[in-house]
């Protein structure tokens, strides 16, 4: 299958969004934290410095409004491999992330070349799960 969209983000969920902290809010975080050393630091401010040279930031971002950025998967190529050392940077520093990738990120509000911004709903529906599995004779089991 092939997707469309991909985010890189964190467990943790960021203030103003309640949804995954994107990789640059992790990264920086971990420069304010005084974690990263001074090499590692330079490396992810010229990274920094390439996005924002690169990707127009969009406005919903710079209004701080409860949205989220995807990179799209068709012209990712790119934005990945300049990516990939923030990656090895919060692999380096034991910072768990997940790689998403989507076909329905939810309601764009913003678009360009490389990148969707996704509009976060004002409250996120919960779900009850009743976990359920099949042993291999068929007996099966809820939890």
């Amino acid at each position: 299958m092939k997707f469309k969209y991909v985010r890189i983000q964190g467990r943790e969920l960021a203030q103003n969004t309640g949804q995954g902290a994107g990789i640059f809010s992790m990264c920086w975080r971990l420069i304010q934290q005084d974690v990263m050393d001074e090499e590692d630091k330079a490396l992810f401010q010229e990274i920094d410095s390439w996005f924002a040279e690169e990707l127009p930031f969009p406005e919903p971002c710079m209004n701080k409004e409860r949205v989220v950025c995807f990179f799209k998967t068709e012209n990712a190529d790119l934005m990945m491999r300049m990516i990939t050392p923030a990656m090895w940077l919060l692999e380096r520093y034991h910072h768990p992330f997940y790689v998403i990738y989507t076909n329905d990120p939810g309601e764009i509000v913003y678009e360009d070349t490389y990148q969707v911004v996704v509009k976060v709903p004002d409250e996120i529906p919960m779900v009850e799960f009743h976990h359920q599995w099949t042993e291999p004779d068929g007996t099966i089991h809820e939890g």
